[in-house]
This record gives C-alpha cells, structure tokens and sequence, in this order.
C-alpha cells in the first residue's frame, strides 16, 4: 500500500502521531470520566452568557501594529495593515456533528458572519468540532473566497466539500500569503477524528505568522511540550502569541493534549513571547472545569511564574486591541 503522507518523526505515512508526547486518551477511557462526572466532578455552567460588549472593528490598524478581535472560543479575527485572518472560525451553536449534537455554545459569536470584513486567509489547526465549522467555512468560501491555510490531510477533505482555495503544509513547511506575511505551519500535541474511524488520520498544527508589524503565533489546541521552546528557538521570539488556557480538566484524562494555564504560562515563557492572549475558554463546556476557572488559574499561574497581566491576558468577548 502506498503511504498517504511522507514518512516523518509525526507520521507513520498512514496516521499522526506526536513525536515527543503521550498520545491522546483512547475512547476506552471515557467510561472512567463518565464515571468521575456522575460522582460530581463537573463543575455547572450557566445555559447562557450575554455578549459583553458592541464589536467595534477598527478601518484599518496603524501601521506596525496588528488589531486583534476575540471572536470566541480559538477564533480571532487579526487585522493587519493590508492583511486580515481569521483563527479556527467557528460560528455554530453545537461544537459536535449534524449541529444538534456536542456541547452547546454558552456565549455566542462577538460578530456574525456577515459582518466579517474582507478576510484573506483563514487559519484551520486541526478538524475538532470547535475548532472546523464546515457551515462556516463554506460560508466563507462562498462570501469572502479566502486562503484557507491548513495542516496535512485536510486539504482534499474541504475541497470535496467546496471549500477553498486551500493550501496543505506539513510541520515547518511555509506559504507567503501577501506582501511580507510568511505563514508556517507550527508543531502541536494534540490529535485529530471528525468521527470514530478518521482518529489521526489528518495532521493538528499551530500557525507562525512573519509579518511587518512583527510575528504572531497561534498554537490551535496543544498540550504542554518541548515544541514551545523549538518554535522560539527556530522562528524566533513572537511578539505576540494567542494560546489556549480552556478545557483542562480532569488532568488525567486532559493533560496530553490541552494545557491548564500554569503550563500556558509556562509556554508563554519557552517561547519567548512579548505577548500573549488567552483563548479557548468561555464558550463550550467540553471539561470539568468551571467558566471563570481559567481566568482565576491564569492569574495564579501568572504570579507563580513573576509573569504581568499585560504580557499575558484575555481579551472580552468582542474586545478588540492594538498590539
């Protein structure tokens, strides 16, 4: 049988795997949590959370500086001078299939699709329900005609789906998508299904933006490695970084994949990072932990580590900021 994707130290040519991190949990570990759950270790959410604020986007940023608009959950909108793109766009209500199953979203989108500006590229980090909403992306392809920028596998998946143009990279493989924006595609430590039978069969990755006004990382989902420290070392210190502070609990069944907020400080830290952002928090209850938990972790973690709110904070829903 001939090997889908090249043979690497993430590929066996077949499936991903990460290279220097335990794999995910299988499904045959989720009776144990459901277990742990129906003993009371879920903390409620409320069924809804109004939108804190007015979405206010700037005409264009000054130049030097990026604008940056929490949309929600790991989407963020980014305007450059020049230049917009949007993170994991995710608009629906259910982060799960056929949109009436997975968890419901609890705060809604800052903006609407169609109040999206023009946008350039699109960012995909993987094919998890919150993070690829096929409705929006086809949206998007119909209404704006993006780059969508994604990791190995997807590619063939979207297009038979009419989505594009799309633009397949390994980990560390590039694409110029502008004048003087380099995208690279980034390690994670995470895993991939859309279903019971697709596990690891397309690539996870983060995004490393090159751009005038400085570079900017998104990491998608991932937890807590040595590639933090790679990606600093190889591509430099970025000047700001949105990480993932959400859906971390309980520990055992979570922490190879997604970070707490100690270790997102820790890899604000391996980075190098001028600047970070939180996300992924706040929007659909997919762990254990409480709403407010990783806000109140985050500020814990930052002054265990002498780290400042302003080096690494969160946004409000709709907040935008020039960084």
């Amino acid at each position: 049988m001939n090997p889908r994707f090249p043979a690497s130290d993430h590929c066996d040519g077949t499936r991903f795997f990460n290279p220097s991190g335990p794999a995910a949990r299988s499904f045959g570990d989720l009776p144990k949590w459901w277990w742990q759950q129906a003993r009371g270790s879920v903390t409620p959410w409320p069924k809804s959370v109004p939108a804190s604020r007015p979405v206010v986007l700037p005409a264009a940023p000054p130049p030097g500086s990026v604008a940056v608009t929490f949309v929600g959950h790991a989407t963020f909108l980014l305007q450059f001078p020049g230049l917009t793109v949007l993170t994991d766009p995710v608009f629906a209500d259910r982060a799960g299939p056929f949109g009436v199953l997975g968890p419901k979203r609890v705060c809604p989108p800052a903006l609407l699709l169609a109040d999206l500006p023009k946008v350039d590229v699109v960012l995909l980090s993987h094919n998890h329900y919150d993070h690829l909403d096929l409705a929006a992306l086809r949206w998007l392809a119909r209404e704006r005609r993006p780059l969508v920028v994604v990791p190995l596998g997807l590619k063939a998946w979207l297009e038979a789906r009419s989505v594009g143009p799309v633009v397949e990279l390994d980990w560390w493989q590039s694409h110029v998508a502008g004048e003087g924006v380099e995208i690279v595609c980034t390690p994670a430590q995470h895993w991939s299904s859309r279903g019971p039978w697709d596990r690891c069969h397309t690539l996870w990755s983060g995004f490393y933006l090159r751009t005038p006004p400085g570079p900017v990382y998104f990491a998608g989902d991932s937890g807590w490695g040595p590639h933090f420290a790679e990606i600093g070392r190889r591509l430099g210190a970025p000047a700001l970084a949105l990480l993932p502070i959400g859906a971390y609990e309980p520990r055992w069944f979570m922490e190879p994949v997604h970070m707490n907020p100690d270790e997102a400080v820790r890899a604000h830290r391996a980075l190098g990072a001028q600047r970070s952002i939180g996300m992924h928090f706040g929007t659909f209850q997919l762990t254990d932990e409480g709403i407010d938990a990783p806000l109140r972790d985050l500020a814990i973690a930052r002054e265990q580590q002498g780290v400042s709110a302003e080096n690494f904070g969160c946004l409000d829903f709709g907040e935008t900021r020039l960084v």
